[in-house]
């Protein structure tokens, strides 16, 4: 099978985000369409290498193809993006390319893992000077009983009672009691919302931050959270916007900001961005993905 060639990265606005697009009725890569990083990263005053590591973990619950005597297969499958790559991949391209694999053949799980993993690779790291691999793992029907749900781990923020007027990011709530006794919290709030770069519409989302150093205010930080809910990014940009407010506000000597999205379109995107190397999240998802 021949492999098209894929399309070079562009703006959002040229993406098929909002406008009608049929389904490929057979497996293409081409429908791939990577976005970079960089450009909104500039905006939040992140040039060259970004201050964090971390990673995008997507899962994908609508997977099927066709084996080789035409019989439909099913899977979910759990994608790690590096950070470090140059690009992310933008989600309805994302969903378009994998329901291509709708109505070809195959003739193993295997074949479809090493292709999805092969493409989505060659897309993020287009133009990075050393490109390297995402992360896939497919599982199949027999394992679908050992996929979790849980709650985020931390002292919820949404327990606080208090007034929110502000609905575009306000980093100014951000406080820390810098002249006393550093902490460790992990603190969850499941009130995020943000809006699609593109198309507007709503992203749900929960959000966890562990962090060390000076107490952050968490009527400030909750209210902060609440003010993303008229801002218009993709879920990678806004947990980027999170730490680096978090980061420089706040001032902690260690802080990991990780969301979990709602699924739109049978994926789900959970990025996570840490000041310091750490072992990447389960892939337990909360109750409303």
């Amino acid at each position: 099978m021949s492999t098209p060639q894929a399309p070079a990265a562009n703006t959002p606005e040229q993406s098929l985000l909002g406008k009608p697009a049929p389904y490929a009725a057979q497996y293409d890569p081409g429908l791939l369409f990577p976005l970079p990083r960089a450009d909104k990263r500039a905006e939040i005053g992140i040039e060259g290498a970004p201050p964090f590591f971390g990673a995008d973990l997507w899962t994908a619950f609508e997977i099927s193809w066709l084996n080789s005597r035409g019989k439909p297969q099913i899977a979910l499958a759990h994608f790690t993006v590096p950070c470090e790559t140059p690009n992310i991949v933008e989600s309805k391209s994302f969903k378009l390319y994998l329901n291509s694999f709708n109505d070809s053949r195959f003739d193993s799980a295997d074949e479809v893992r090493a292709r999805i993993r092969a493409d989505v690779s060659e897309a993020v790291w287009r133009g990075a000077a050393q490109p390297s691999t995402i992360g896939v793992r497919l599982v199949l029907p027999e394992e679908f009983g050992r996929e979790r749900i849980e709650d985020l781990e931390g002292l919820s923020l949404d327990r606080l009672d208090l007034d929110c007027e502000r609905y575009t990011p306000a980093p100014e709530f951000l406080t820390a009691a810098f002249d006393e006794t550093p902490v460790n919290e992990t603190l969850v709030s499941h009130l995020l919302k943000s809006n699609c770069l593109v198309t507007g519409q709503p992203d749900w989302g929960s959000v966890q931050i562990r962090y060390s150093g000076p107490q952050i205010d968490q009527a400030g930080l909750l209210r902060y959270l609440i003010s993303f809910r008229n801002h218009h990014e993709f879920h990678e940009q806004c947990v980027e916007r999170i730490f680096m407010d978090i980061w420089q506000r706040c001032r902690p000597g260690k802080l990991a900001v990780f969301a979990r999205y709602t699924r739109r379109g049978g994926l789900d995107i959970n990025p996570l961005r840490t000041s310091h190397p750490q072992a990447l999240p389960g892939t337990a998802r909360t109750a409303r993905q």
